[in-house]
């Protein structure tokens, strides 16, 4: 079953880094993850200044936002998609991340799947 590891970085330092989480940390998780077969894809996302969010109202107007947004607390920092056998794994692969530390936090969400498509 497929699961979406959401990151949502804790505390973050004067250089945008989360506190507690060393990129030697994400490198470890990294190759573990990745050794052991799970991972589907994973990808970090680039700088919060750079994020863009577009919302459509009711009328089907458009409005394009420059981020970062201050009605949020979290900072989305990447995710991974694994493949495992029950949320229990998914949890403990969740636990072991960097980024559930420090503050942070790891949404887990298993990944719908369609027949035939």
């Amino acid at each position: 079953m497929k699961y979406l590891l959401l990151i949502n970085a804790g505390e973050l330092d004067l250089s945008g880094g989360a506190v507690g989480c060393e990129p030697e940390d994400w490198m470890r998780f990294d190759k573990e993850i990745t050794d052991v077969g799970v991972v589907v894809a994973s990808e970090s996302l680039a700088d919060l200044v750079t994020q863009t969010r577009v919302q459509v109202d009711n009328d089907g107007k458009r409005t394009v936002t420059d981020g970062p947004f201050a009605e949020t607390r979290e900072v989305l920092g990447g995710f991974y998609v694994i493949d495992v056998p029950d949320l229990d794994v998914a949890l403990d692969w969740a636990a072991k991340c960097p980024g559930s530390r420090a503050g942070g936090s790891v949404v887990v969400r298993p990944v719908a799947e369609f027949p035939g498509v």
